[in-house]
């Protein structure tokens, strides 16, 4: 991915546009992380109305967007959902057409969705407007309960720090772990944050919750080599494992054991990016015991294998061409895998 169109129409969402802005705009190659090609595209160049009552002055039309490697499209007004710009909506038609990533930022899903391309497709879109979203588009498999979904190259996102996930999301799969993380700790964010949007829907966070349990998820991930059962953790945390367990899936999002598989991948990731430690080694490393239960997983969460990704995303000097030989004989094995959000 070299090439990123950031399309703002009038109305557009500071905020959310920012987003994209933060993720693909700035140049970090003093991190070593690579520049995109970033331009903001707009319908009618010049002055584009904001929601919050300025302007910015765009200089390029839709034609960049027809090129672009990545098309991120930012929400418009609401009474603008039924009266999408039909120029706007052939962009992202053939963004599609062509096998270029599509990434919305919240509401921007009712954008893509008018397009068209959505039709049988898994989305999501922040949880208030999830239902108007299926009433609009019942040919869409709306998800309200999730931060981001994928499907093909086609990415969602809820909220608009959902969207700044979504979109170091996809910067994992183009740029690696690695890479990713120098781009999340620049933004002081968690480089991957699990969870959805059901712990934000209608009830305040529990303000110290995280912070109680937050000793016991560091110690995970100090352990993730060890066989870690919920009564083993409930027992460090001094609770039942059922009040664990409803703890930790009110706090996270997710079951402890869905947590602990996240980021042995994460770990997983490191090590085949950082070093040249075979199969065996990676996954006992990171807490899967063997390359078959590493291998399934990997494929299962990141829809390539550990061999391709290495092949991808390795930063030392060897393992070149033997990993991508072998690379290509595991692509087969998982070639109809989707990856999953």
């Amino acid at each position: 991915m070299k090439t990123v169109a950031a399309i703002v129409q009038p109305g557009f969402a500071p905020f959310e546009f920012g987003v994209a802005c933060e993720a693909f705009g700035l140049d970090r190659s003093n991190d070593g992380v690579p520049n995109f090609d970033f331009r903001v595209v707009t319908p009618e160049p010049g002055a584009v109305p904001s929601s919050m009552g300025f302007s910015i002055n765009v200089d390029h039309d839709l034609a960049f967007a027809d090129e672009a490697d990545l098309v991120v499209v930012t929400p418009v007004p609401r009474d603008l959902w039924n009266r999408i710009d039909t120029r706007v909506a052939g962009v992202i038609r053939r963004a599609v057409e062509r096998g270029a990533w599509v990434l919305t930022v919240c509401s921007g899903a009712f954008v893509v969705a008018a397009s068209g391309v959505l039709d049988g497709r898994r989305a999501t879109t922040h949880w208030m407007y999830a239902d108007t979203m299926t009433r609009m588009y019942p040919d869409i498999d709306v998800d309200p309960d999730v931060l981001y979904v994928q499907d093909g190259r086609i990415i969602t996102s809820a909220g608009t720090a959902a969207g700044l996930d979504a979109c170091l999301h996809l910067l994992r799969q183009e740029l690696g772990a690695e890479l990713t993380n120098k781009i999340a700790r620049r933004m002081v964010v968690s480089p991957q944050r699990d969870g959805g949007q059901a712990q934000f829907i209608d009830k305040p966070l529990p303000v110290a919750a995280s912070q109680s349990l937050a000793p016991i998820t560091d110690w995970m991930l100090d352990h993730l080599r060890e066989e870690l059962s919920v009564d083993q953790l409930a027992t460090r945390a001094h609770m039942s494992p059922r009040t664990f367990a409803r703890r930790f899936k009110a706090d996270f999002g997710t079951t402890p054991a869905a947590w602990l598989a996240r980021q042995r991948v994460i770990q997983a990731q490191r090590l085949l990016e950082r070093t040249d430690f075979g199969l065996d080694r990676v996954a006992d490393e990171s807490g899967f015991g063997s390359a078959a239960v590493l291998r399934q997983t990997f494929a299962r969460v990141l829809g390539m294998t550990p061999t391709a990704y290495r092949a991808r995303f390795s930063c030392t000097t060897s393992g070149g061409a033997d990993a991508a030989a072998a690379g290509v004989v595991e692509e087969h094995a998982v070639a109809s895998l989707e990856p999953v959000a």
